[in-house]
């Protein structure tokens, strides 16, 4: 009989904890992902943006503790050349081997593994992502409104350890190791 009893209050708490945690759906035509990519030596570089695919966060109670998100790496467009030429240009040698390799990799995964709160509506992140089939830690702060329904962010990571190894053949002009991105994710 007291198996019995454990069994069942075992799988109440299974129960009740799945129910305690809730996954929201993001709105992937409000949410956005700008990516900025710098010099190293001179002032400027190229940025733009690439959509979500799908994606969603783990809430629990009133805490985001979690989520998982697609990128899709074929909607990568530029926003600072002015000519459609330069931007179609520029944006086929981004999806290029040395680059991104989109053809091998379209799709881009970041999956959350911690947050941790420093006040209510600010925390630090703890996620993995998937970039070229390449899978690394990385970590940011982002802050949540919860009255507006929306995440905000900007962090950089280290491309070349995600095996983004494109380098500059004019040292003048050479591109900065850091990848920037700027990301607004909504509900």
């Amino acid at each position: 009989m007291r198996k019995i009893i454990i069994l069942f209050v075992s799988l109440f708490s299974l129960v009740t904890s799945i129910k305690a945690q809730e996954k929201i759906n993001i709105n992937i035509e409000q949410s956005t992902i700008k990516w900025i990519g710098e010099l190293t030596f001179h002032f400027g570089g190229h940025d733009g943006y690439i959509q979500f695919k799908e994606g969603f966060f783990i809430k629990r109670g009133d805490k985001i503790v979690g989520g998982e998100f697609i990128i899709d790496m074929n909607s990568m467009t530029n926003s600072d050349i002015k000519e459609q030429e330069g931007k179609d240009s520029l944006i086929a040698h981004l999806k290029d081997p040395d680059f991104f390799d989109v053809e091998k990799f379209p799709l881009t995964s970041l999956l959350i593994t911690k947050v941790e709160y420093s006040e209510q509506n600010t925390a630090r992140i703890e996620a993995k992502l998937t970039l070229k089939g390449i899978t690394k830690p990385i970590n940011f702060r982002a802050n949540f409104d919860f009255d507006k329904k929306e995440m905000t962010t900007r962090f950089k990571i280290d491309r070349r350890k995600w095996n983004v190894s494109y380098t500059s053949k004019v040292k003048d002009y050479a591109i900065s190791d850091a990848l920037g991105f700027e990301v607004s994710i909504k509900l």
